[in-house]
């Protein structure tokens, strides 16, 4: 007998996407009857994102209103709403595994997805958005041109590419690195702080796209903070997580990236190393996308268990050996977007904990989706969902009243900082966290 709702820690199962019935079109399509059915006698998940309205609508309005007076193509609406934020399984949904209803929406969405690749009705270029890799090392080379073009203020260009390429004119792109945080490091193999050296702890900084390409000084700041407590600490980034294909549902290129990078960092941690990851997306990826892909793979699971996101492991830091002196107090109170994807990892507010560490500081927590969701902050044609969803999260933001933001999501932060410029928040897109625990080292 099936249980109203459920109290038991949400489980996800692996996505087989090579078995047969994965993508068989009756089968898919009787899946998605039956979880928009309960979907629709519940409502729990109405304000996360637009999937649910447009699902909970589409119902009411049906003839009977039911799912079965509803037409297979009319369930594409729902699934390109979804941001794949993972919110309705970790957060709302009462259904999800162990529950006898079995519901995992995001991952339903992830497979019509991936039917919709297979049929080839997946628009061209977010797909190409997704070579992360190949794409950023032109973005690098050529860093200075780039970033001026694609400037939100160079109207003639970003008209041209909202034409051309479906990139809203109005949403506020990523900078490109001058050069590459690898590169950074290797010119800069500071000194460990022996002084406060108080274990042999180890760790392989794995950098992110992001960070590598966007966003150098989340890296720097990391490193500096972890030589400042003492820690060994090398640099690693053998490519992107996969994350980018997993939103394209790309899962055959996802499990080529996981075996790819895997193989570079279970180097370091059969050398005693732990990994630790700057994004939240990234560790997701690491953490628990990968082995969900590759259940049987006992090098993704010896991965997994080794691989700790940045705030995680400086919380650790202070829990077990203390944090190094020389942490001060810094001018102005902190409000931490706490990324979806850092609450899909289920390790807790680590963000707050690890600038509680900070004196005297006030630390306000927005527990809520920005909306952004990879390229679906960009694109034009859901741009305008993006900015619904996260407005009501920026407002959040704005009543803290406080001088920083910070998130864990750099795309994230970029995203909610555009949307409400009239605030009291001093830098123009959120910080990493661990950027203000270097801050406030005076590093």
């Amino acid at each position: 007998m099936s249980k109203e709702g459920s109290t038991e820690a949400p489980i996800r199962h692996p996505v087989d996407f090579n078995h047969p019935d994965f993508l068989d079109p009756k089968k898919l399509d009787d899946e998605m009857r039956r979880v928009f059915d309960i979907c629709h006698g519940c409502r729990r998940c109405f304000n996360l994102c637009d999937s649910f309205p447009k699902l909970f609508d589409m119902i009411d309005e049906s003839k009977n209103e039911d799912v079965e007076s509803l037409s297979s193509d009319q369930f594409a609406p729902v699934v390109d709403a979804c941001t794949l934020c993972d919110m309705c399984f970790m957060t709302k949904c009462p259904y999800v595994p162990p529950h006898d209803f079995d519901l995992d929406f995001p991952h339903l969405m992830l497979r019509y997805r991936m039917a919709q690749k297979k049929q080839g009705k997946l628009p061209a270029v977010p797909r190409q958005l997704a070579e992360i890799d190949r794409n950023s090392k032109i973005g690098v080379m050529f860093s200075g041109l780039i970033n001026w073009l694609s400037n939100i203020k160079n109207k003639l260009f970003r008209k041209l590419l909202e034409i051309i390429a479906g990139i809203d004119i109005r949403a506020q792109l990523p900078k490109y690195n001058s050069e590459t945080f690898s590169n950074f490091f290797k010119k800069n193999t500071h000194k460990i702080n022996f002084e406060n050296k108080k274990s042999d702890r180890k760790v392989v900084i794995y950098s992110t796209c992001f960070v590598n390409f966007n966003k150098k000084n989340t890296g720097v700041a990391a490193l500096k903070v972890l030589k400042k407590n003492g820690v060994e600490v090398q640099e690693a980034y053998p490519g992107c997580c996969g994350m980018p294909f997993l939103e394209q549902a790309d899962l055959p290129k996802v499990v080529d990236q996981a075996k790819k990078v895997s193989k570079d960092l279970l180097e370091w941690i059969d050398k005693g190393y732990k990994v630790v990851t700057l994004t939240a997306s990234c560790g997701l990826m690491l953490k628990f996308e990968w082995p969900l892909l590759l259940p049987n793979n006992e090098n993704i699971k010896k991965l997994s268990a080794n691989v700790m996101d940045i705030d995680e492991y400086v919380v650790d830091i202070a829990n077990n050996e203390g944090i190094a002196d020389g942490l001060q107090e810094i001018d102005g109170g902190v409000t931490v977007h706490h990324a979806c994807h850092a609450r899909a990892q289920n390790m807790g507010i680590k963000a707050r904990d690890m600038l509680k560490l900070i004196p005297n500081v006030k630390v306000d927590v927005v527990e809520r989706c920005a909306g952004h969701g990879g390229t679906f902050g960009v694109m034009k044609e859901t741009h305008d969902l993006a900015i619904k969803v996260g407005r009501p999260t920026m407002r959040q933001i704005k009543t803290k009243n406080n001088k920083y933001m910070a998130s864990d999501c750099p795309l994230a932060g970029k995203h909610l900082k555009q949307l409400e410029a009239d605030t009291n928040i001093s830098n123009d897109e959120a910080l990493h966290p661990i950027e203000l625990i270097a801050k406030s080292y005076r590093l």
